[in-house]
């Protein structure tokens, strides 16, 4: 987007809380994936007399953004072009002076430079949320990307952490004091993601009228920091393992991206793609959960992930990787089984166990379901916002107040 067409938005909605305080949610592109996911479950549940929502991409967006319910929601793209990008600073400055909104809530360090421009533009409310990393700095460590965060500190009035390990590392590795950071979990929808009634839901496999199926599965964008290539070498060892029994397996890999191609091979090299179904991106994640019989998630870093809390409301058994918060919604030996990532051996020894033992799929499956009825439901996530969102304007407020006195 050009300059001066900056403060139109690509989408213009009618209102239906006019008088609402405003929310400029900023992101780096609108797409799938797990953040974008939480933002625009937040913007659908969100009472709409409580907030209005904009949201600003400072790349693009995709069709995703049509998942967004509401019709009071627009949604600006400043086509920032790599690197640094001093224009647009101006243009979220310029942004931000014309909305006026109570609160910008800026997400992850692709947006944290929007805390500047806020600032400047004299936004009451400055919210930035952690909610991962990347592969190329699964701990945080990068010492630049501190600096960075460091850096943009004094902008930004609260954190939100989607995770106990995102918001210790806010802690201890950004200097962020403990009472500026609010820890408030992802969750999940119980009324898209459920267990099957009965048998488990047919999919498109290889095969499906056998029957006996153990049906292995995974859902996310293929690329390097969820680490599919190394689940399908997991199914390779787990095949071999099985013995005559292999021929009862088949393996899900719902998502497209780069390692979609590498993943096909590793499987095409094993004389297994006759038992593997990888449809790319889809729709209908809830159906595929119900047609699973466990998920697996072989990711290198996480912060909350979503996809594992459906696999759980879905009464699935999970076996995960023990990076991020994982260890947080699975409770080893309980709810799914941890292993360490980039160990397809051991992610095969854990397929291998609910293989051999339905019961136990169905035990960890159950106590999964009942986590997420106990702590991961959408109504509490949301719930959990609007405090934070309520508790930052009043205390905006009371400071204001305490400035026209003086």
């Amino acid at each position: 987007m050009h300059a001066e067409r900056a403060l139109a938005p690509d989408h213009a909605r009618t209102g239906t809380g006019a008088g609402a305080p405003l929310v400029a949610h900023v992101i780096y592109r609108l797409d799938v994936g797990g953040l974008e996911n939480g933002v625009v479950n937040l913007v659908n549940r969100m009472p709409p007399e409580r907030y209005r929502h904009a949201i600003v991409c400072l790349t693009g967006y995709s069709d995703f953004h049509r998942r967004i319910r509401r019709a009071d929601v627009p949604l600006f793209s400043l086509e920032k072009p790599p690197g640094n990008s001093p224009v647009l600073h101006w243009k979220l400055w310029r942004l931000f002076r014309a909305l006026r909104p109570a609160i910008v809530h800026s997400r992850n360090l692709a947006a944290l430079e929007a805390q500047l421009p806020a600032a400047l533009a004299g936004v009451p409310v400055r919210l930035h949320g952690e909610h991962g990393r990347d592969k190329d700095d699964p701990d945080g460590a990068n010492p630049h990307r501190r600096r960075l965060r460091r850096l943009f500190r004094p902008f930004v009035h609260r954190y939100i952490a989607v995770s106990r390990d995102l918001a210790a590392y806010l802690e201890n590795g950004v200097g962020v004091d403990p009472g500026r950071i609010t820890q408030i979990y992802n969750g999940v929808d119980a009324e898209l993601f459920h267990p099957a009634a009965g048998a488990r839901e047919s999919l498109a496999l290889p095969g499906a009228a056998d029957t006996g199926l153990f049906v292995i599965g995974t859902v996310g964008r293929m690329q390097d920091v969820k680490d599919q290539p190394t689940l399908a070498r997991a199914f390779v060892a787990l095949a071999r393992e099985a013995g005559a029994h292999a021929r009862r397996l088949r393996l899900v890999m719902v998502g497209d991206g780069p390692l979609r191609a590498e993943a096909h091979r590793v499987l095409a090299e094993a004389g297994l793609t006759d038992q593997a179904w990888l449809p790319g991106s889809r729709d209908d994640i809830p159906g595929v959960m119900r047609g699973l019989d466990l998920f697996v998630l072989p990711s290198l870093a996480e912060g909350i992930s979503n996809t594992l809390l459906e696999a759980m409301a879905s009464g699935l058994p999970v076996v995960a990787t023990a990076v991020g918060g994982n260890p947080e919604l699975v409770e080893d030996g309980m709810t799914g089984t941890l292993v360490a990532p980039g160990d397809p051996a051991a992610m095969a020894r854990a397929m291998l166990a609910y293989f051999r033992d339905p019961a136990l799929g169905r035990r960890h499956g159950g106590a999964g379901l009942a986590a997420v009825a106990a702590r991961f439901r959408m109504e509490a996530m949301t719930a959990a916002y609007l405090r934070v969102y309520d508790e930052a304007c009043a205390g905006a407020a009371g400071a204001r107040h305490g400035r026209s006195r003086a």
